[in-house]
């Protein structure tokens, strides 16, 4: 653990400037601290060196510690196969190798990606969950088409960074929380159905005994359907996206 890399998470419990709460079923987290993750890959043609892969408490693949030869140190997410003293290196000369990052415009078709960049120099924004990675498909017209994992087909620009590899910590997809005390732990307070609320506190509320909800479709606590087709209609990003997610 870099203490350069780290900095106190700061609690909310769900809670907005005006004391509130605006997200529900947050609060009593145990003490954190962020890990500063280098998500831009910014250090390139440089190679570094895995000194350590660690685990981190704010996301659920682990992260790599690596120092550069000019003794610089940064996190990254840990990619699947991923090991202590493998070098890594970022840039357009960098090999197809596993925790390199690169362009997409340099990544064989086929290659298996994370932390991809929607905007050029912004930093990594798609694939980082864990066991997460996107295929690299084809390319045409300065985009390359990226098959995400949930089945959608997406158009990113072949100017954007992408490291090689699947995110690690397959398995946990598998876990098992065990118990209510652990979810308090992570600051996940009680979900209360609607159903078994008052008609004040949520659209599903009130009625005698176990009703139903008593509305054509599911509604979230504020009102807004909860089931079906829930995307704007006239999203910005609509035009990237050739193929939509498995339902």
């Amino acid at each position: 653990m870099n203490n350069k890399l780290l900095t106190i998470k700061k609690k909310h419990s769900g809670r907005g400037s005006s004391g509130q709460v605006v997200v529900r079923h947050q609060g009593g987290q145990h003490k954190r601290y962020i890990r500063l993750i280098d998500f831009k890959r910014d250090k390139r043609d440089i190679s570094g060196k895995v000194i350590a892969v660690e685990y981190d408490p704010n996301r659920t693949c682990d992260i790599a510690l690596i120092q550069y030869v000019d003794g610089a140190k940064r996190y990254i997410l840990a990619p699947e196969g991923m090991k202590v003293n493998d070098t890594i290196t970022a840039g357009e000369g960098s090999d197809i190798k596993i925790g390199n990052a690169m362009p997409l415009a340099q990544m064989p078709l086929g290659t298996i990606v994370h932390n991809v960049e929607l905007t050029p120099g912004r930093g990594g924004q798609m694939a980082r969950g864990a066991g997460t990675g996107a295929i690299v498909t084809a390319r045409e017209a300065g985009f390359a088409h990226l098959k995400l994992p949930s089945g959608e087909m997406r158009r990113v620009s072949e100017k954007g960074y992408a490291t090689v590899g699947q995110v690690g910590n397959i398995e946990w997809k598998n876990e098992e929380v065990g118990k209510a005390g652990r979810n308090r732990n992570r600051g996940i307070r009680p979900t209360v159905r609607g159903t078994a609320q008052n008609p004040r506190s949520h659209p599903h509320g009130g009625g005698e005994g176990r009703s139903g909800i008593g509305l054509k479709s599911p509604k979230t606590y504020a009102g807004r359907k909860a089931v079906g087709k829930t995307r704007r209609p006239n999203k910005y990003s609509n035009k990237y996206i050739l193929q939509g997610r498995k339902k």
